[in-house]
């Protein structure tokens, strides 16, 4: 390990570090442009120039290694000069909007203007113009103010996999397009947003919106997918304005997906504001005491057997524990949450975990995808897996359709039987993950919700036995689930014995007289029309259509809950805002619900709550740490079905209820996928 003297401070680094890495170490603060710390090195903004004794000029310290021996000087009149030149030229043709710009208050170029700069500039020819680009609904472009850090253009290649922007033209008339005109199509597009450093690409959806002092900060959870990526939300009043990403490397490291950062705008749209009771046939609006009343006339003398509870995607663990001890104190067991219909049971916590964890995938050499596209159930754990598919000698596989996912995929084919193929080594895929040190294997919701999905768990299982997925440093049988609430209610036990469909084909034939919809709107709600259905969620979407009491809930914006992500981890959500008119927590709904029913749950807060929630599952105690879960035996054997394996998600911009109120994922759906604005993006509040 190379040691160097920085500003006569000896520091020691690990071998390959730069200089600007080792003065980092060091505590310096050296500006940059173009240096990013999960990009490639570019070299190109010439920002972090500093002095090294013997060397003719100035080096520029993001691109030098760091060697034995060396001497830095960060803060002489030569380093100091230098960063002046740097700085002046880059705002030759800078335009001065910065009181219109998006990026002010939190842009690095003022920042380092003010701290680096001479204040004025010696230039006075006239300023270049650039044409804007049209990356598509979600970046807005002024590529005037562009510097060519490339930091966009890097990150399309590397990250996002998606190379569609670069660099045209030389010198003077060099200018960062899309080529060939076209959207930047990436599930990752946002992001190069926040990496911008200047006011060239901004979010589009949020253009002339607000300053960033004006609004309010909270750290929470992101619930669009199973990954549980960590956001900030950042909100004006009862607003919410924006979602930026927050750093957790083992997690979502520093991205977040378009979803997560611009369904916001479906918040506010379509809320249920107040209850509502079917009187009529029509839904009218009611008080809570009335609504609250009709559900205790309807279950008055009810056997529990026919009374059942359905259990959404969106939903936090305190909700699902509450209704889960509401139903079993009216004497019902029936609570389903596995919306997607997938063959898992929550007696073997392994069985449906992501194991290895999400960082995990960095330590594997070899993977088999199994009816699932990350790219579309979970884009940031996708480009996770790009970087390592890009490794030399690292072999990825898929069996399921064949999708582009960013990165080279050796397709085995859509059959089922493939997998038998594997488990014989028959198949030419098993000697690489007999040969692995630490293979993986990712099965989807889209192979667990298919009629034979116990059957392909159980093959899944077996592969994993017989290839070492399974050792004693090494958990590689991962699940990677779709929905933020899955594993939380498989960790509560919400499993039935025919699932969904058992609970939808017995209010057909009258068997259940009375389902609780906790947010479900995924299913085909007319088959409960028989049935006399309660419905607690958000917004009014599917599940609406067949209610006869609707129980306003509010967003995952609105309220502090727990959510489980799709390797386990415990994670704690915050509220950002208040919701609309009526709406309230969904387990302070049920408790008074209770209360009316005269079966009063055992707490009054959510403390209270939580402490019952943690006494009775002591899982729940940790938080933000990956669970180990025991190997074991699960899934089912039995015969596979011809239908080709495929992914659970059709369209990624419309998988929920806030998603497909947003008329922004409506828009990215009709640029990305040609499919229409949807009917539910163009309603109104209430």
């Amino acid at each position: 390990m190379p040691t160097l003297t920085i500003d006569g401070i000896e520091v020691e680094v690990e071998n390959g570090m730069t200089i600007l890495q080792a003065c980092e170490q060091a505590g310096i603060e050296i500006p940059r442009f173009c240096y990013h710390e999960r990009l490639s090195i570019a070299g190109n903004c010439r920002m972090c120039l500093v002095e090294m004794e013997k060397a003719p000029k100035p080096v520029a310290s993001c691109a030098m290694p760091a060697g034995e021996g060396m001497v830095i000087h960060t803060n002489t009149p030569l380093v100091k000069k230098a960063r002046e030149g740097v700085m002046e030229f880059l705002l030759i043709n800078h335009p001065l909007d910065c009181p219109i710009c998006d990026q002010g208050g939190e842009c690095d170029l003022q920042d380092q203007s003010m701290a680096y700069g001479i204040g004025h500039n010696r230039f006075h020819e006239n300023k270049r113009a650039v044409k804007e680009k049209n990356m598509g609904p979600l970046v807005k472009t002024v590529m005037t103010r562009c510097i060519h850090c490339t930091r966009c253009v890097r990150f399309a290649d590397e990250v996002a996999g998606v190379p569609a922007l670069g660099a045209v033209g030389r010198g003077e008339n060099t200018e960062i397009t899309t080529y060939q005109e076209t959207a930047f199509a990436s599930e990752l597009s946002g992001n190069v947003v926040d990496l911008c450093p200047v006011g060239a690409l901004t979010s589009k959806p949020y253009a002339f919106t607000a300053r960033p002092w004006e609004l309010k900060h909270t750290e929470t959870i992101d619930v669009h997918d199973a990954l549980g990526s960590n956001i900030r939300v950042d909100a004006r009043g009862r607003e919410v304005l924006r979602v930026l990403p927050r750093l957790h490397d083992d997690v979502n490291e520093e991205w977040i997906s378009d979803k997560a950062r611009h369904a916001i705008d479906g918040l506010h749209v379509r809320r249920l504001d107040r209850p509502y009771v079917k009187k009529g046939g029509k839904l009218v609006e009611a008080s809570w005491n009335e609504a609250f009343e009709a559900i205790a006339a309807r279950l008055k003398g009810l056997d529990g057997k026919k009374i059942a509870g359905l259990v959404g995607d969106l939903q936090d663990v305190e909700s699902m524990y509450a209704l889960k001890l509401l139903l079993n104190a009216l004497g019902s067991d029936t609570v389903e949450g596995r919306q997607a219909g997938e063959k898992i049971f929550a007696r073997h916590r392994v069985g449906y975990l992501f194991n290895s964890g999400i960082a995990g995938i960095d330590e594997s050499d070899a993977c088999l995808l199994i009816g699932t596209n990350p790219r579309t159930e979970s884009p940031v754990l996708n480009a996770r897996l790009r970087r390592k598919a890009l490794e030399r000698g690292y072999r990825i596989a898929s069996v399921g359709e064949d999708a582009d996912l960013t990165y080279k995929v050796e397709n085995l084919g859509a059959d089922a039987a493939v997998l038998k193929d594997i488990l014989d080594g028959k198949n030419d895929f098993a000697k690489a993950l007999e040969a692995a040190d630490k293979p993986m294997l990712i099965i989807g919701a889209g192979a667990l919700g298919r009629e034979d999905g116990a059957a392909i768990l159980k093959l899944a299982h077996d592969i994993a036995d017989k290839y070492g997925l399974v050792k004693d440093d090494w958990n590689g049988f991962n699940v990677l689930h779709s929905a933020a609430a899955r594993v939380g209610a498989l960790d509560l036990g919400l499993v039935t014995e025919g699932g969904v469909e058992g609970i939808v084909s017995g209010a057909e034939k009258g068997d259940i007289e009375v389902v609780f919809n906790l947010g479900a709107d995924e299913i085909d709600s007319s088959r409960l029309d028989k049935a006399f259905v309660i419905y607690q969620g958000s917004h009014g979407d599917a599940g609406v259509k067949s209610a006869d009491v609707i129980l306003p809930g509010v967003a995952y914006t609105e309220k502090p809950g727990t959510y489980v992500n799709t390797e386990g981890r415990v994670q704690l959500a915050q509220r950002a805002i208040f919701g609309p008119g009526d709406a309230r927590e969904d387990w302070t709904i049920l408790r008074a619900l209770s209360e009316v029913l005269g079966q009063t749950l055992p707490f009054n807060n959510l403390h209270e709550l939580r402490s019952k929630l943690v006494a009775d599952y002591p899982q729940f105690a940790e938080i933000d740490v990956k669970p180990a879960a025991e190997w074991a035996d699960f899934g089912v054997a039995g015969d596979l079905s011809a239908e080709p394996l495929k992914s659970a998600i059709d369209d990624f911009y419309l998988t929920n209820p806030i998603a497909r109120a947003s008329a922004t994922m409506a828009d990215c759906s009709a640029t990305f996928n040609g499919a229409g604005v949807s009917e539910e993006a163009t309603g109104t509040n209430g």
